[in-house]
């Protein structure tokens, strides 16, 4: 039989906590991190695809605000289609620019060189490179699906 524990404890010991605990989790809500496959570490990516003999596909997103970046997200970056295909031929790179997330100095810094090197003017923005890190193009939403865009991709050159 399981039992509950009544601990007493002082009033403002009860609000240190209950602080300590909103704290925690409110920190944990807005710090930015890629989504599950996908990396912040452009460096590493590039040396991943080297290493693989894939393309590296640079997602350029306002992930917490911009409404056409979402809908991509939802429509292909999400779906079993779209991840089954990238993992067979794609290094996923999140360059991120939220609005609420907060982001570490480093991948901020790096974010700001790559959008300002690929002259990226709007979100959502996908550039593609080659194997040894060329672009090799950029496409942006379309309707579709992960069907229209993998077609898309497939059209691109390889290295």
């Amino acid at each position: 039989m399981t039992r509950l524990i009544n601990l007493t404890l002082p009033k403002n010991m009860k609000t240190k906590i209950l602080a300590s605990f909103l704290a925690l989790a409110f920190s944990a809500a807005v710090h930015a991190e890629a989504p599950q496959g996908w990396t912040e570490d452009y460096a590493k990516a590039l040396e991943q695809a080297k290493t693989e003999h894939k393309q590296v596909l640079l997602d350029f997103t306002g992930s917490d605000w911009c409404g056409w970046c979402k809908k991509l997200d939802a429509e292909v970056f999400s779906t079993p289609k779209f991840q089954e295909y990238a993992s067979k031929h794609l290094v996923l790179v999140q360059v991120d620019f939220p609005k609420q997330k907060q982001l570490s100095a480093e991948v901020k810094a790096q974010n700001d060189k790559l959008a300002k090197q690929h002259k990226v003017q709007g979100y959502p923005t996908v550039i593609v490179l080659g194997t040894h890190g060329k672009k090799v193009g950029e496409l942006s939403y379309m309707p579709g699906g992960p069907d229209a865009f993998i077609a898309a991709l497939k059209k691109l050159p390889k290295s």
